[in-house]
């Protein structure tokens, strides 16, 4: 039987949660050197690292990446950073994430079948090495 969190835990998750949906690379950095797992993932499965890469924060996503933060994680939907940084055509992170070694493939759908979807011609070069 999984243990249960209080009340104040939860609470601190969902901040640094917000932290990295808000983009707050330094504060997030301080958690992190302090301990914060950079691979915490929330009730849907998002990680961190998903999340920062969703709402377009490379900064945040490189200061994730630094502290250990696995690109090739899935959320309970089978996406991943790679996918989500690509439907939002932020070249940065995807080129982050690859150097990473974030799988094009990995995922469903896949950062590779996001481009090709949404006819982004730019990210899948990107995808390609081009």
């Amino acid at each position: 039987m999984a243990e249960e969190l209080d009340a104040e835990t939860i609470a601190f998750a969902h901040r640094m949660f917000d932290l990295a949906r808000s983009g707050e690379a330094e504060q997030l950095a301080g958690q992190l050197s302090h301990g914060l797992p950079a691979d915490l993932t929330n009730d849907k499965g998002d990680t961190l690292l998903i999340l920062a890469s969703y709402h377009n924060h490379p900064e945040t996503v490189a200061t994730l990446l630094q502290h250990g933060a696995d690109p090739a994680r899935v959320n309970d939907r089978g996406q991943t950073a790679l996918a989500a940084a690509v439907f939002r055509r932020n070249a940065e992170t995807v080129r982050m994430l690859l150097d990473a070694g974030a799988d094009p493939d990995g995922g469903k759908p896949s950062a590779r079948e996001n481009a090709e979807f949404f006819n982004l011609p730019e990210m899948t070069a990107l995808l390609n090495g081009e």
